[in-house]
């Protein structure tokens, strides 16, 4: 249920307290001495022979449609075979096919903007604009009006909708990219996300999205090696981060803080006075006098990729039909500018750890027998394309192997950071379902604190593959480290963040690095406890009563 007469910033101390955790010692799990056991046998070095493997060089930086990629299908695939997992993918198989489209901007394609007088003003390509290519149509004409609609939010369930008393319909609109101040942060981050942006557009009948830098020193996207959507078996476009498929979307394009300014000043706008007004929580959308001319060509490469989906049938006869799925990317970014000497992009933290976390969770399971047996049926779900824009998800999320419906929660694993002893945990997106529940007793049983995310303006919670899932309706989490150390500075985002600097994206992320093999092993046993209690529950996770996300996607 939404929060019509709460104002924004008791809100946000009402959503805020939902994100610290119960006390720990509020909360008690038991596990039978088989699931102990089966827990004690996770093995730092069986979890560091995983990330050998899929970081070694031969793999490539596993780039979704290259020979290294399917190196990696078929070591997960082999593992999941070798531990009794059954197949969960197409026609029997453990593999979904994940068709890819790689757009690319032709160098002919133009847009100008038209002032009130009819007088063109042509745009610069990567200059003063960059526009991202239409996956579905490769040439393209636009002609519309330009509306500034603020950050492009509408959430009435905060009290905040940047298109109340807006017509859009037939128009693209100019937004920069944020949220107002009083938003907690999870739900600034997916309210500002680009996809979120557009759906909403095209929800109030535009046909375009322009984001606006709002600082001059502010980089346009780097469109040099294209654009990727998702193929669905009829040949439309099925999951994009840069478009809207089945409508009247055509446009998505980026112009500079000159060029923005541009547009304002026309319009009479007070530039300050506007971002002023929204990050206080005041929308300060207005026509714009200008209209936009665009014609956009595109050219298209298209190549098949592969999620990998295993399963353990759950030992309930009722419950076995509902699945706990337990996820992670498989993809990296392949060969890409070379740092320091080095081309090869190898992922060994992003995210080999992630992989060999849900394979040596898909292991535990495995070893339990009878009564042991989780009651739902378990999926293991290693993803393509995340680094594309979580792609790969969002197309499993939307048409799993399995009924949509009968899907119960996400536990998923991106980059778990494993540099230094695991203490303390952040449940990403767990505050918004009951998957709190079992995340606190579970980090109870391994003595573990549960902590609020260190670095909210991270946005991590929109940024891994949980949040496909959410988009379904299906609560999810995704666990990170927390800022506990054991010399009791508790500032391990600090360290992190000095670490990420030199790593993050790099081709140093490979196995010269730094990697805690005993924290990795608390991954596995903690992530593994999570599922493994949703798996046993008489009731499937439900939202938050009230709860943002619940409200948005929850009756999908």
């Amino acid at each position: 249920m939404p929060f019509p007469s709460m104002t924004l910033p008791r809100l946000w101390l009402t959503l805020a307290s939902c994100a610290v955790a119960a006390p720990l010692a509020a909360q008690s799990l038991t596990v039978g001495k088989k699931v102990a056991r089966a827990l004690e046998q996770v093995q730092p070095a069986d979890f560091k022979a995983h990330v050998q493997y899929l970081a070694d060089d031969k793999l490539l930086g596993r780039q979704p449609g290259q020979p290294g990629y399917q190196m990696a299908v078929d070591y997960v695939t082999a593992q999941l075979k070798s531990f009794g997992v059954q197949p969960a993918g197409e026609n029997g198989s453990y593999v979904q096919r994940v068709r890819l489209r790689r757009a690319f901007v032709k160098p002919n394609t133009r847009l100008a903007l038209r002032d009130a007088q009819g007088q063109s003003q042509p745009l610069t390509m990567g200059t003063d604009y960059t526009v991202y290519p239409n996956p579905e149509v490769p040439s393209l004409p636009v002609q519309a009006p330009l509306v500034f609609a603020g950050y492009g939010i509408s959430a009435p369930e905060l009290g905040y909708d940047d298109y109340q008393g807006l017509d859009v319909t037939g128009k693209i609109v100019v937004v920069v990219a944020g949220a107002p101040r009083p938003f907690p942060s999870t739900v600034a981050a997916a309210s500002q996300s680009a996809l979120t942006v557009m759906r909403n557009a095209v929800q109030h009948g535009a046909v375009g999205v322009i984001i606006a830098a709002s600082k001059p020193k502010a980089m346009l996207s780097d469109l040099k090696r294209g654009a990727y959507s998702v193929l669905g078996t009829d040949g439309k476009v099925a999951a994009s981060r840069s478009y809207v498929p089945g409508g009247a979307f055509k446009l998505l394009g980026n112009v500079t803080a000159a060029t923005f300014q541009r547009l304002l000043a026309a319009a009479a706008v007070d530039t300050a006075q506007a971002f002023a007004a929204l990050r206080s929580g005041k929308p300060a959308s207005v026509a714009l006098r200008h209209s936009l001319d665009a014609a956009v060509e595109a050219r298209y490469e298209e190549l098949d990729t592969y999620n990998v989906v295993g399963q353990l049938p759950g030992a309930d006869t009722r419950l076995r039909s509902e699945y706990v799925v337990h996820s992670a990317h498989l993809d990296h970014m392949g060969i890409g500018a070379p740092v320091k000497g080095d081309s090869i992009y190898n992922g060994a933290h992003d995210n080999a750890t992630g992989v060999a976390s849900v394979l040596e969770i898909a292991r535990t399971y495995a070893k339990l027998k009878g009564a042991d047996r989780p009651k739902r049926s378990i999926l293991f779900v290693l993803q393509t394309g995340e680094e594309l824009g979580l792609l790969g998800s969002a197309y499993f999320a939307a048409n799993p192997t399995v009924p949509k419906a009968n899907i119960v929660a996400d536990v998923n694993t991106d980059m778990p950071t494993i540099i230094a002893p695991l203490l303390s945990v952040v449940p990403l997106g767990a505050q918004h379902s009951t998957l709190d529940e079992p995340v606190n007793r579970a980090a109870a049983y391994l003595n573990l604190a549960v902590e609020a995310d260190p670095e909210p303006e991270q946005n991590r919670f929109i940024r891994s593959d949980q949040f496909s899932f959410v988009m379904q309706g299906i609560p999810a989490l995704h666990i990170k480290y927390g800022n506990k150390t054991a010399d009791g500075k508790n500032d391990l985002a600090k360290t992190v963040q000095a670490w990420r600097a030199v790593t993050y994206h790099k081709p140093q992320d490979d196995m010269s690095g730094t990697f805690d093999f005993e924290a990795g092993k608390k991954y596995v046993q903690l992530n593994f406890l999570i599922g493994y209690q949703v798996a046993n529950a008489p009731q499937r996770p439900t939202w938050k009563s009230g709860d943002f996300f619940g409200g948005r996607y929850g009756a999908k």
